[in-house]
């Protein structure tokens, strides 16, 4: 697979490390570094980060679920400009967009924009979701992934691809190599938000699934080196 535009996506929790929440500053240098290694090659990087780190308004009853949301969008924009700050620091340029104004710290977004941003070598960072409640960060990269004619959508999580069932309560999980977009659906499979795989299924957006935790696994798939599960439409 060929990976001349992709878009990863990071989990906040992931972010933190064994922390749990906030930030691990050497975790994160380690994705600057494998980011880095391909953006040096040419290959051009969004970047989507997820809120967990922060924020998991979801699970309270007291919260309105707009405001819920609402504050877990503020969450992805802090990531971004954090790991963004960490990624100039190791060298690169980088621009956040969001899909609503906020001051002077972001740029809103515009596809035409953003291309430019990317031809001139910069690695984006997409914050802020889609700018509406009830959407995930999955969705969220769907969604960019697919205006921006991304290649590939790559899904850094903790673990290493889409399972039959949860490996943490069945030890007996078998991991899918390949499966498509419609065999997620179907059998209801918790890896991927429903409304993004329906997303990359009617746009034939391929993504990988893979493990943050994998020596140089980011690295590795943004040169086509996936080892994890690949779903197609």
């Amino acid at each position: 697979m060929e990976m001349k535009r992709v878009l990863l996506k990071l989990s906040g929790e992931a972010l933190a490390g064994a922390r749990k929440t906030g930030y691990d500053e050497d975790t994160v240098k380690e994705v600057a570094r494998q980011v880095k290694i391909s953006s040096d090659a040419g290959v051009q990087v969004g970047i989507v980060i997820g809120g967990g780190n922060f924020w998991r308004g979801r699970t309270s009853k007291a919260i309105d679920r707009t405001k819920a949301d609402q504050i877990g969008m503020l969450a992805t924009i802090m990531n971004c400009i954090y790991v963004s700050e960490i990624f100039r620091s190791e060298g690169m340029e980088t621009e956040i967009f969001t899909p609503f104004a906020c001051g002077t710290m972001t740029k809103l977004f515009s596809k035409d924009e953003a291309n430019e941003a990317f031809k001139a070598g910069k690695v984006l960072f997409f914050a802020g979701g889609t700018g509406h409640p009830y959407f995930s960060t999955d969705t969220g990269i769907a969604l960019r992934a697919i205006e921006m004619d991304a290649d590939c959508i790559l899904l850094a999580k903790a673990v290493d691809g889409i399972y039959d069932s949860d490996p943490k309560l069945n030890p007996e999980a078998k991991r899918y190599e390949k499966i498509t977009y419609q065999e997620v659906i179907e059998k209801q499979l918790t890896a991927i938000d429903l409304t993004a795989s329906i997303m990359c299924m009617e746009q034939r957006m391929p993504m990988a699934v893979f493990s943050l935790n994998e020596k140089d696994s980011i690295a590795n798939a943004m040169q086509g080196k996936i080892n994890g599960t690949i779903v197609t439409a």
